[in-house]
């Protein structure tokens, strides 16, 4: 495995890449694509930072591990390739976009869009097993992207951190509240989300009224 990332995070994560625990990852992650079949494809692990550079990044959005489905894993969390069947989770996602700024559902699940605006949509974990939820787990990536939100909340002011689950929601507390706008509410997964807390959150609408406040573009949601 490569550490294919865009130039304007490595001068923050490259003292993690020289780390024992990456390298064992480096490892682990190498035999494993030879092995299985793992998602997202090598090139696109990365991918929430190749299209949300560093000086880019506004708005933070955690999630868990990538979706184990054939074809659906891009890289970002929450989102899926174009032409792939949105997952539950997502369709809630706009659900509330559509009640929070009144934005019809989009044809697509591509979140791409979102990371070209600033938005790093950062799973904890970066790779998966094809049909084996949370089988990279425990081997490493939860401490590097532990890393990459401390050295966004250090290094940046003013973001907008957005911590859906009590799983976000726990990895995020090492975010300085001094300094950041940090929003919670639960998971929009349906299980989670029709018992309430999900919709009607509004962290859509409140995301782009503090960045107009701190003179930030707004997100096109």
């Amino acid at each position: 495995m490569n550490v294919q990332i865009a130039e304007s995070w490595k001068p923050f994560l490259q003292p993690e890449f020289e780390k024992p625990y990456f390298l064992d990852l480096v490892d682990f992650v190498k035999t494993e694509y030879a092995t299985h079949r793992i998602y997202p494809p090598g090139k696109k692990i990365f991918n929430a930072f190749n299209h949300c550079s560093f000086d880019n990044t506004r708005v933070v959005i955690l999630g868990q591990d990538p979706y184990h489905g054939e074809g659906q894993a891009n890289g970002l969390c929450f989102s899926v390739n174009d032409g792939v069947r949105m997952p539950p989770s997502l369709i809630n996602i706009f659900k509330e976009i559509q009640d929070d700024l009144g934005k019809p559902m989009p044809p697509t699940g591509n979140l791409e869009r979102w990371a070209d605006q600033g938005v790093l949509l950062l799973n904890a974990t970066l790779t998966v097993r094809a049909g084996q939820a949370g089988s990279h787990q425990g081997r490493g990536w939860e401490v590097f992207t532990d890393a990459v939100i401390r050295i966004l909340s250090e290094e940046k002011e003013d973001l907008v951190f957005l911590l859906w689950g009590s799983y976000a929601q726990k990895k995020g507390q090492v975010i300085d509240t001094n300094k950041h706008l940090v929003l919670k509410a639960r998971h929009p997964s349906p299980m989670s989300a029709n018992n309430g807390g999900w919709f009607g959150c509004k962290h859509f609408s409140q995301t782009n009224h503090f960045l107009n406040a701190k003179g930030k573009p707004e997100i096109h949601w």
